[in-house]
């Protein structure tokens, strides 16, 4: 079994390519120095990259007792967030809890829409159940968080006295200003900050994504181990950096005409590392009227659906595929004595034996198809290895957008749809 995470190409045709180009990787190398060096566009924004060699172990162990002492009065913790504010904590704690039946402590999400059904629905839940909210927001003022923060708090105040409300939120905000940094002043509420150089999609690795992870019963110390190893790994600027390669595989395909990059993977517990993904790149590559648009597949699920147009549509994608290297259980395939079904061929083999061959034959009929191919494997569905994988993401995400001359770390066309809503709602 692998010790850590690995990228390659599987494209036959693509390394040859890519190992062939030397002007395309030596702009990969520069582009990582002058992030290194601070000297990169949006620099006012790069405290993620040495965050892991940063991380005071005196911050995990207050997050952790504070986690600890939550959830101990607790049984639902209602993280409120959107976008990066959530999304990292879903994507880990997806990952790494079962797939069926509720842990006797659980965590739910709120403020990540403006769904009326979907948070009337969870009010009303919560209603009879002993719960804590972690509000997650810089300004404490963006609509779909401050809306629901604005329900769960209101809920909480009809249930206890004001000093329990207090005990049972904790605000993920702003060091010194904004309305939700306000708000826990005046009323005690315990904080964690965001620190000011470290945007949403880039914060797993701060309280917003460490909290809720610690909350939900997950080690955060493997977690930030696992990125400060890849950290130092990619700390070299060579063409052996793997992030430096796959930027550079991601921004050949792209000015060879792919228009489109899918994650894949095998394994549903991976699906809000996609999700995280998707808006990590989606964010930071596509402005300027430039960037690859990223997409996500289940597989083998979508086989049977977005499965037709990968293999046989039109070619403006690539695919990177996620594979995971070993299985917590093994589950093996049972002889049936009528085999009706025409499977026994297959009993005595383990069930993750035929997901390995259903992976390695997709990629093989996509590849003949003419979809060109990446590959990143991880040891196993771990804190370690998934802190490995955040922060291999992040630094690519970065060089990506470099590579395009885009700033990576601003999202100016997010702000578009509020415009219109606020005016929409008649907000002065």
């Amino acid at each position: 079994m692998m010790n850590h995470m690995n990228f390659k190409t599987i494209s036959k045709s693509l390394l040859k390519d890519i190992s062939n180009n030397t002007d395309l990787l030596n702009k990969s190398i520069l582009a990582f120095n002058l992030l290194k060096r601070n000297e990169c566009a949006g620099n006012d924004f790069l405290g993620w990259f040495k965050l892991p060699n940063e991380i005071d172990s005196l911050l995990l162990n207050d997050i952790q007792d504070e986690a600890n002492r939550m959830m101990s009065k607790i049984d639902y913790l209602v993280v409120v967030g959107i976008g990066g504010s959530y999304l990292g904590a879903k994507a880990i704690i997806s990952a790494l809890k079962p797939s069926f039946g509720s842990s006797e402590k659980e965590i739910l999400f709120a403020g990540n829409s403006l769904s009326e059904d979907y948070h009337s629905e969870l009010l009303s839940f919560l209603e009879d159940k002993e719960f804590g909210v972690c509000v997650i927001s810089k300004s404490g003022t963006t609509t779909e968080p401050a809306i629901a923060f604005r329900l769960l708090k209101k809920l909480l105040e009809s249930k206890y006295s004001n000093e329990e409300v207090s005990s049972r939120i904790v605000a993920i905000t702003d060091s010194s200003k904004g309305a939700l940094k306000e708000l826990a002043d005046k009323e005690g509420i315990k904080t964690y900050t965001i620190p000011d150089n470290v945007g949403g999609r880039y914060s797993v690795l701060t309280p917003v994504g460490l909290f809720p992870i610690a909350a939900a019963g997950y080690n955060i110390k493997d977690f930030v181990e696992g990125a400060r190893e890849m950290s130092k790994r990619l700390s070299d600027s060579n063409e052996e950096n793997i992030a430096i390669r796959y930027a550079a595989c991601r921004k050949y395909l792209y000015d060879a005409g792919k228009k489109i990059e899918i994650l894949a993977s095998f394994n549903p517990r991976l699906h809000f590392v996609s999700e995280w993904w998707k808006q990590l790149f989606g964010e930071s590559d596509g402005k300027d009227g430039k960037g690859l648009f990223p997409a996500s597949v289940d597989y083998t699920t979508d086989l049977h659906s977005l499965g037709q147009y990968v293999q046989d549509g039109e070619r403006i994608m690539f695919e990177t595929f996620i594979s995971v290297e070993s299985n917590d259980s093994r589950l093996e395939i049972p002889l049936d004595s009528e085999n009706l079904d025409n499977l026994n061929y297959l009993s005595g083999k383990n069930m993750g034996f035929v997901n390995e061959m259903a992976e390695k034959g997709t990629m093989k009929a996509h590849e003949d198809g003419g979809v060109p191919l990446l590959n990143i494997s991880i040891p196993s569905i771990c804190e370690k290895s998934l802190g490995e994988l955040m922060y291999f993401f992040e630094l690519s995400c970065a060089l990506s957008g470099l590579l395009n001359s885009v700033n990576p770390f601003n999202q100016p066309g997010v702000e578009e749809y509020k415009k219109n809503m606020f005016s929409l709602l008649g907000k002065k």
